[in-house]
């Protein structure tokens, strides 16, 4: 990255911290007493790296019966989270989750099931966080030092292909399930015997909901320094995917690492079925990215994919550099 670059990125991610502390604050101005109680946390707090992509109550503000003026400032501070297309990503999984309850009660929900909580206090010179969750959804952005990370950042979908009703056949994953396709496709018989861990697929990721990722139960596959340059431009795309949910300049500087720290450890690996409805799983993995997506339930219609850090989750690093500056100054 030039000098130039440099600038530029630090620009737009100051951008992205003003608009966080900005929709944050709105958002403020507009609870009660007892709601702000609900809606905010210390950054210790315990819940904050405590998260779950399953149905079920979170800690924080229920939004399910939240006024249109709270649910705009909560899409406003998902906004600032994301690229267009990731908070558009998020909004889909709430889409596809509201299908999802109609075709199980027969009748449209009356209201979204997902919470918000700020965690430490917005603009200020500490560091501070807030997450958004639900059933498949779960978006954690830390800020510190002028640095933001949003990770780890789930979205899932069920039904993976909706079957029926005015959002029949889409796919809110699709893209991420194809272009692993694509980078199968790619590969020679040498590299697919590499890559194709397991004719059986786990049956959900296996990060699961752990704080800290373990990387030793994940597959090893093929390194992507093994691949031909088609094949690699395939895995290349497919990692993009995922990094494109994420502000423009933080995506890219997680890109630049991954190829400057980690590039010859990038890896790829399938396991399960490779015909197109079969239950399915993979993975990315590196040093700093772990991408996994798994199809296996309700006969392979319901997808769950996440992007990780593994030393950045819930801020990981951006706060020990925070905590040992300030150790260092007293």
């Amino acid at each position: 990255m030039t000098l130039d670059d440099a600038a530029q990125s630090a620009a737009a991610t100051a951008a992205t911290i003003q608009a966080l502390s900005t929709a944050a604050d709105a958002l403020t101005a507009m609870l009660s007493p007892a709601q702000r109680d609900a809606a905010f946390a210390v950054l210790d707090d315990p819940t904050w790296t405590q998260w779950s992509y399953l149905p079920g109550d979170r800690p924080g503000l229920s939004l399910e019966a939240a006024p249109p003026d709270v649910l705009d400032a909560v899409k406003a501070l998902v906004a600032a989270s994301h690229s267009p297309h990731g908070a558009r990503l998020v909004e889909g999984a709430i889409e596809v989750e509201r299908e999802r309850r109609r075709l199980v009660t027969g009748e449209k929900p009356s209201g979204d099931r997902y919470w918000v909580r700020v965690y430490g206090t917005p603009g200020s010179d500490q560091p501070w966080g807030c997450r958004f969750n639900g059933h498949h959804v779960g978006v954690h952005v830390s800020v510190a030092d002028g640095a933001v990370t949003v990770t780890p950042h789930f979205v899932g979908a069920e039904p993976a292909r909706i079957p029926e009703g005015p959002l029949a056949g889409a796919r809110l994953l699709g893209p991420e399930e194809d272009l692993a396709r694509d980078l199968l496709a790619q590969m020679s018989p040498a590299q697919l015997s590499q890559a194709i861990t397991s004719d059986m697929a786990p049956a959900d990721i296996l990060s699961g909901m752990d704080p800290v990722v373990d990387p030793s139960v994940l597959p090893q596959g093929v390194r992507r320094a093994d691949l031909d340059a088609g094949a690699r431009r395939a895995f290349d795309a497919l990692v993009r995917r995922y990094l494109d949910r994420l502000p423009e300049a933080y995506a890219r500087e997680w890109w630049e690492e991954a190829m400057d720290v980690a590039a010859d450890d990038l890896a790829f690996a399938w396991a399960g079925g490779t015909r197109v409805a079969e239950g399915h799983y993979y993975c990315v993995t590196s040093p700093v990215l772990l991408i996994e997506y798994d199809n296996t339930q309700d006969d392979a219609n319901h997808a769950h994919s996440v992007l990780r850090h593994l030393r950045d989750d819930f801020g990981g690093d951006v706060l020990r550099r925070h905590r040992r500056a300030a150790h260092d100054a007293n």
